[in-house]
């Protein structure tokens, strides 16, 4: 049995592991982590069935201009926050009672459900695998989900063997992870029925992140002007200058030389200092997060903020740094945009959403600084075939 609860246990910990690897990535532990975690992703990456997992199904570096997107976006932060404040909440009930020894917790929370850290964990890690929405994330939260139910079955046992009448009397007024009626009303009663209950929860999940994929890539800011290059705008009302300049851009005799005919091309047209370009394309030390030390504040912004450190780093880049940064490189006119020139191997693009299918290899060409007013080309760079974090597979929107 202690074998089997510290495979359960260890699940739950690979899960929030994994689900925090967007706080780890922005970290100076970036390194160490993935120095162990990015052989994994690779190794999913590279078969044809497990390719899926390594892949995200909302928008996480695009700010959404949909509505229904921004308020899922808001809802994972939502969900997170409140999640980890009702486990902190029963965590105090716990540890307050076991240190006066007042046996066991029936108050509060408890008077309504048996589990509901269990159950507070599940939202939390619900809220993460929206924050950072990797399919493998979502996975492995059913994974958690199915394991907590497991756990709590076993801790049930163990209460019904010390305090057998006690607790029974308990079990019959209160529900498991639900208040009793709305539980009665849900879950069926039967094992089998249970099983079918738990299979068609992961269908539905899963199926439903593959459908927020689709939409998610059905709603994406972009340009389609040429046979070979197109074009996603990062902030939304960058679209009107994507559009209007944008082949003018491709027009350019350095811009036009490197893009190679029978070469299909995704450009990235965003603000220059855009805080997240290191996940397109290793573009230069200032944006490889995880050297920066403003850790705590860009996970602060990322939670609380769902969208404002998107909006060329203001805020996820505090004071001094992003001055400095905007000083040099002379941002105060809007009118500057950077573009990142993506080569697509391994997918004929016959549809806009063909640019970020799962089975696309995405790999960097070069970057444009150019003010899209007067067309001056400010800076070309030859990039190369990664991005800030090397080869570890990141969004594509």
């Amino acid at each position: 049995m202690n074998t089997k609860k510290l495979l359960l246990r260890s699940s739950i910990v690979l899960y929030f592991v994994i689900a925090f690897e967007v706080l780890i990535m922005i970290s100076p532990f970036a390194g160490f982590f993935y120095s162990a975690f990015n052989p994994v992703l690779l190794k999913l990456a590279a078969q044809p069935s497990t390719r899926w997992l390594s892949a995200f199904y909302l928008p996480h570096m695009i700010q959404p201009q949909d509505g229904f997107l921004q308020v899922v976006r808001v809802m994972g932060s939502v969900l997170f926050v409140c999640g980890m404040v009702v486990f902190l909440v029963c965590a105090a009930q716990i540890y307050t009672a076991k240190f006066t020894k007042r046996g066991a917790v029936l108050g509060g929370l408890y008077a309504h459900v048996r589990h509901p850290q269990y159950l507070a964990l599940g939202i939390a890690g619900l809220g993460l695998s929206i924050l950072w929405p990797r399919f493998l994330t979502i996975v492995l939260w059913l994974i958690m989900t199915i394991v907590y139910y497991f756990l709590a079955k076993d801790e049930e046992r163990r209460m019904l063997n010390a305090h057998e009448a006690t607790y029974r009397s308990y079990m019959n007024k209160t529900g498991m992870f639900l208040p009793l009626s709305l539980e009665r009303l849900l879950l069926p009663s039967s094992p089998l029925k249970k099983a079918a209950l738990m299979a068609g929860f992961a269908v539905v999940v899963l199926g439903g992140a593959f459908l927020l994929r689709a939409y998610t890539i059905s709603t994406l800011t972009m340009w389609n002007g040429t046979e070979n290059v197109a074009a996603i705008a990062i902030l939304p009302e960058d679209g009107f200058k994507m559009e209007h300049r944008m082949a003018d851009i491709l027009a350019l005799p350095r811009v036009k030389e490197r893009l190679q005919n029978g070469k299909q091309y995704l450009a990235y047209f965003l603000p220059q200092n855009y805080i997240m370009q290191g996940m397109i394309a290793d573009t230069g030390g200032d944006w490889k997060l995880y050297k920066q030390h403003h850790t705590i504040a860009m996970i602060t912004d990322w939670v609380f903020h769902p969208f404002r450190h998107l909006r060329e780093g203001h805020h996820a880049m505090p004071g001094g740094m992003h001055m400095q940064h905007q000083r040099n490189a002379g941002m105060q006119d809007d009118a500057i945009k950077r573009l990142i020139f993506l080569s697509l191997e391994d997918v004929e693009v016959k549809k806009p959403a063909d640019l970020f299918s799962i089975n696309a290899l995405r790999v960097p060409q070069f970057m444009v600084d150019v003010d899209v007013h007067t067309l001056g080309l400010l800076d070309i760079k030859e990039l190369s075939h990664g991005s800030g974090w090397g080869t570890v597979p990141t969004p594509v929107f």
